[in-house]
């Protein structure tokens, strides 16, 4: 089961439950606090797979060189 067969009515039964349990006020907080969550994931994601192909790339430089 994956997050695509979801689909509409199942993401509009999970806010429906959210808006319940967190209530109205908290739930703008808890989007922005997962919006950052993500974007912080997303760049030391990038940052790993930058670093790995530029150490990738001293290696091949290195062994050209020898």
């Amino acid at each position: 089961m994956s997050l695509g067969s979801i689909g509409i009515p199942g993401l509009i039964l999970i806010l429906i439950v959210a808006l319940l349990v967190f209530g109205p006020s908290k739930l703008p907080e808890i989007g922005k606090a997962f919006g950052s969550s993500l974007k912080e994931f997303k760049k030391a994601t990038n940052d790993l797979v930058n670093d790995d192909s530029s150490t990738d790339k001293k290696d091949s430089n290195q062994k050209d060189g020898q």
